[in-house]
């Protein structure tokens, strides 16, 4: 019996075809009166500032190069309108066999990388519907299946999934994973209790020192902030990708 990975037709992509697949595949979906693209609007695509990460700064050259390279994968074709403007367009559904959900979600992942499975769902949603968490979670388990969608949360994990595309070299793909891995590390130890280590030496049999004490109220008074400040800018970035800002 034959593998997965044996009947595939894709194969992984650099960043900057992966960004490039992207754009034709928002374009498509949420400008499809501009679609087919020119070279032109494919570089302002790559580089605009929403939507993306990173903000890139590709020229005409850049993106020439790269749709070369696409075409020869076989990811992408070139097409002409009135036999002179050059245009292109993808051919991902054929080339990675998804069905139009599927594609959203994979273009949403190339255009910003890895998140989770909230914030991936709500900017999906710009391309093609996802009515609640559910409906995406399956497509994330069906493509998980195909290789086109990876998980880096740990198995068992209920809330903040975060999950990326499979479509990196797998040397990158390590390198986004050891990037998670540190970071959810990092993130553990800022969010553990603040802990006030008290001696006993110099101590009364009133307790310990009325400055410890303050000492301990502070901290827990900057991890309110903290959480505050990061809830806000939660809702800012949602809005703004609400806005298309």
């Amino acid at each position: 019996m034959s593998s997965p990975a044996a009947e595939r037709a894709w194969v992984p992509l650099s960043p900057r075809e992966r960004r490039v697949l992207g754009v034709l595949v928002e374009k498509a979906k949420t400008t499809p009166e501009y679609y087919p693209l020119t070279v032109a609007a494919i570089v302002t695509g790559c580089n605009q500032k929403s939507n993306r990460d990173p903000v890139t700064n590709y020229d005409a050259d850049d993106v020439e190069e790269v749709l070369q390279d696409l075409r020869h994968k076989g990811a992408a074709v070139m097409v002409e309108a009135g036999g002179r403007v050059v245009r292109w367009r993808h051919t991902l559904y054929d080339w990675l066999k998804v069905s139009k959900v599927e594609l959203a979600v994979i273009a949403e992942l190339m255009l910003r990388g890895p998140q989770t499975e909230g914030d991936l769902r709500n900017r999906a949603s710009r391309m093609e519907p996802f009515p609640d968490l559910a409906a995406l979670q399956a497509v994330l388990e069906a493509l998980s299946g195909r290789g086109l969608v990876v998980y880096l949360s740990p198995p068992g994990q209920k809330r903040g999934v975060v999950v990326t595309h499979g479509l990196y070299p797998p040397a990158e793909l390590e390198k986004v994973r050891q990037a998670f891995a540190q970071a959810a590390v990092a993130d553990e130890e800022e969010e553990r209790p603040a802990r006030v280590v008290v001696r006993t030496e110099g101590t009364t049999a009133g307790g310990p020192p009325a400055w410890m004490a303050e000492v301990a109220a502070l901290r827990a008074e900057v991890e309110a902030l903290r959480g505050t400040v990061e809830a806000l800018s939660t809702e800012v970035r949602n809005l703004k990708d609400a806005l298309g800002a």
